[in-house]
């Protein structure tokens, strides 16, 4: 059968929609057809199994959650510093912030991967490679700081991401600015403190 490449994004964003709202035990076949508004039975024409939908689904989370390389230019062109460390970081809680179904579906993947080991190790080395590429591109960009400061900011902006994403009244949002730059003032130091201690 002949697939329409539309269609697919439209189901797979549909089951991203449905995956954040439910979670993963809400996931199934008919409740994506019924989100992307299609015939029921349309979904299981375009995927193998439920397996085959959720692997698709991290992709297609990944793919939706990926920086726009033009505006990463962009913002590039400014001086290497920790100011523009600090801008990089808000930006990623601004467009988290815009992409929160996403997100969420993300987190929703994370904890279906504690119970599937299949799922864990896909979704590890996606991660994993994301992370990674996030390092060498903060390392080889110049911007102030070592590999130890970069993990850091991932693991602190990770837990900061996430009492946004699920109970944003934790943190109040007009701390998360003042909250993200002395983040990265503190490890930023940190990290070249350790490296030039005088």
């Amino acid at each position: 059968m002949v697939h329409n490449p539309a269609r697919r994004t439209a189901l797979l964003d549909a089951a991203i929609e449905v995956l954040a709202r439910d979670g993963a035990r809400g996931l199934t076949f008919r409740a994506v057809d019924a989100q992307a508004a299609v015939p029921t039975g349309t979904a299981s024409n375009y995927f193998a199994n439920r397996d085959d939908l959720i692997h698709q689904v991290s992709r297609q989370i990944h793919q939706r959650t990926a920086p726009d390389p033009t505006e990463v230019r962009e913002r590039m062109k400014a001086p290497r510093s920790r100011e523009l460390v600090t801008e990089l970081m808000a930006w990623v809680n601004r467009r988290v912030t815009r992409e929160r179904t996403s997100y969420l579906a993300l987190l929703e993947l994370r904890l279906e991967a504690t119970r599937r080991p299949e799922l864990r190790a896909s979704l590890t080395q996606t991660i994993r490679e994301t992370l990674e590429a996030d390092v060498r591109f903060h390392l080889e960009s110049g911007l102030p700081g070592d590999r130890t400061a970069v993990m850091l900011l991932y693991l602190a902006m990770t837990g900061l991401l996430l009492e946004r994403l699920t109970l944003p009244d934790v943190v109040p949002a007009d701390q998360v600015d003042g909250l993200i730059a002395e983040l990265v003032n503190r490890t930023i130091v940190q990290a070249v403190a350790e490296v030039d201690p005088g």
